[in-house]
């Protein structure tokens, strides 16, 4: 009997490792070749490609108004920026896309900075120490949800399919999805929306 032991232990190893593995690869943000922008998990996450849809004024849902209190414990509330355009962004730690697209975002934050734009990050995976740690690594000057309820999230799924991390959703002046990037977002392609939205005048 004790002779099986190893092999339970090693075939539990193997199964772990590949579930580590899996994961991994779900928050990749890599070019998968077959997924669509509809694709959803169980855990409504999976990896994107960085494709951007974008909705014409009569198309957008909405409004979405999000509410909750940052890694700091200060209150957060979408509905106070009415009448400006919101960047909404989804992410974690440890999620190497998040990472590799933080320095755009931050740049974003600056550039229109007093011009009627707020970027707002939100985490549901995250204790405040990794998530505090990563603001600091990266200098972000915008909030972030702790989202650990999920409830942030579940408000923004119930408007706009959110099937990646990160997944980048910009709100026009009205509150409406105007704008949706599933993995890693182009400091570019999120100035050009931005842009957009910002020429646009609130109904």
């Amino acid at each position: 009997m004790r002779l099986r032991h190893p092999r339970r232990r090693a075939s539990a190893a193997l199964v772990a490792g590949l579930a580590l593995v899996g994961l991994l690869a779900a928050c990749s943000g890599g070019d998968d070749g077959a997924r669509t922008p509809d694709d959803v998990t169980d855990q409504g996450y999976q990896s994107g490609d960085g494709s951007a849809t974008t909705w014409k004024v009569s198309d957008r849902k909405g409004p979405v108004e999000l509410a909750g209190t940052d890694f700091d414990g200060n209150p957060v509330d979408t509905a106070d920026w009415q009448g400006d355009v919101v960047v909404l962004n989804t992410w974690y730690a440890n999620c190497p896309p998040c990472r590799a697209e933080a320095p755009d975002l931050v740049a974003l934050a600056h550039q229109y900075d007093g011009q009627g734009v707020h970027v707002l990050g939100i985490n549901g995976t995250d204790a405040a120490g990794a998530a505090q740690a990563f603001q600091r690594q990266f200098e972000v000057p915008y909030p972030s949800l702790a989202d650990s309820d999920g409830a942030a999230v579940a408000d923004l799924q119930g408007t706009v399919p959110i099937n990646a991390v990160p997944t980048t959703v910009v709100l026009d002046r009205d509150g409406r999805v105007a704008a949706r990037i599933l993995g890693l977002a182009e400091g570019s392609t999120l100035s050009a929306i931005v842009d957009d939205l910002l020429a646009e005048q609130p109904s």
